[in-house]
């Protein structure tokens, strides 16, 4: 199956209220004037709902396609393609308080059979469940063929906190993967499913990934997913870089800085997979344009922007959960 044509992103990221058939002509109009190119579409959303109408099995038998956003996906899709923006499918992956509510066989669970729960009360399901990555990779699939460019896994790792989350939790593990070994088995898995399909696969990854040695505790490591996506997308977000990170003391105020050191360390672990004749991924990192630790401006977000160029990355995907986005930065 031929892939869409190969464009140089730079998306923002539209959440399940955004995508309304009301709401797309508002975002449409901001990208086109704009230079951005892109939209990354809540397909499976955070709390595990559906956006638009699914013909799944599992998802008609737990609803999570009730009250979709979307009433003919397909034509939404088209109304983008129409303008020539690029359309990327946003899916979180094991973060899915719905699923883990309405199949507890697939959450995660305590030691003592309860299924458990993150700081904020969220539940997962349970990453090494073959069941979720069906589940995950028949979205995908469904999706594909209603125009999509691009599937964007999100949340395509373990829980946060990942020493304490192991002291609690009793994963369904029979074939004893490490928690990198799974999330790369989960990907090889994806890649055989829509290996016809369509589209290009790309995955969100924390940050630090770029220059951790470490899976963090949370099942993501470079080496594994860049050679396993046409796109990699660090969320480096400078305000949530730890004080002290780079030699930094307060990094939410280096938005440059925070950048430019990420992306050196992105390029370089990407040119050391060529160099042994590995595939690599594309690098798109999400930039922050919210207010966090402290306001966002427009010279905020363009500093990033320009760490990026000063690294030759030419791709960006830009967030902000409320899709609040400061269109004079992208002028």
């Amino acid at each position: 199956m031929e892939k869409p044509k190969k464009v140089d992103v730079k998306g923002i990221y539209l959440n399940r209220t955004s995508i309304r058939e009301e709401n797309v002509q508002k975002y449409i109009d901001l990208i086109k004037s704009t230079n951005l190119n892109a939209a990354v579409i809540d397909i499976k959303d955070d709390n595990g709902k559906l956006t638009y109408n699914s013909n799944i099995e599992l998802a008609n038998e737990i609803g999570s396609n009730s009250n979709p956003a979307i009433n003919d996906l397909k034509k939404t899709i088209k109304r983008f393609k129409d303008e020539g923006i690029y359309t990327i499918a946003r899916i979180v992956v094991f973060k899915d308080p719905y699923l883990a509510e309405n199949k507890g066989d697939y959450a995660m669970k305590r030691k003592n059979g309860t299924i458990w729960q993150d700081a904020a009360g969220t539940k997962w399901v349970d990453p090494y469940k073959r069941e979720v990555w069906d589940y995950i990779t028949s979205i995908a699939q469904e999706v594909s063929d209603s125009g999509f460019d691009e599937i964007q896994y999100d949340y395509i790792r373990f829980p946060e906190n990942g020493k304490r989350v192991d002291q609690e939790v009793s994963f369904d593990n029979p074939d004893r993967l490490s928690k990198a070994e799974n999330i790369l088995a989960f990907l090889k898995h994806s890649n055989d499913k829509l290996k016809n399909e369509p589209v290009y696969v790309s995955a969100d990854i924390f940050g630090l990934v770029t220059t951790a040695t470490n899976d963090m505790g949370i099942g993501q490591i470079w080496e594994n997913i860049s050679p396993n996506v046409d796109y990699i997308s660090p969320m480096t977000y400078p305000s949530h870089y730890a004080p002290g990170s780079y030699g930094i003391s307060n990094p939410d105020r280096a938005p440059y800085e925070i950048m430019l050191q990420a992306m050196k360390d992105a390029n370089m672990r990407n040119n050391k997979l060529k160099n042994q004749g590995l595939k690599a991924a594309v690098i798109r990192p999400w930039i922050q344009d919210f207010d966090y630790k402290s306001v966002y401006s427009i010279e905020d977000v363009q500093k990033q922007i320009k760490a990026l160029h000063d690294q030759g990355i030419t791709q960006y995907l830009i967030w902000n959960a409320g899709n609040v986005y400061t269109v004079e930065a992208f002028k």
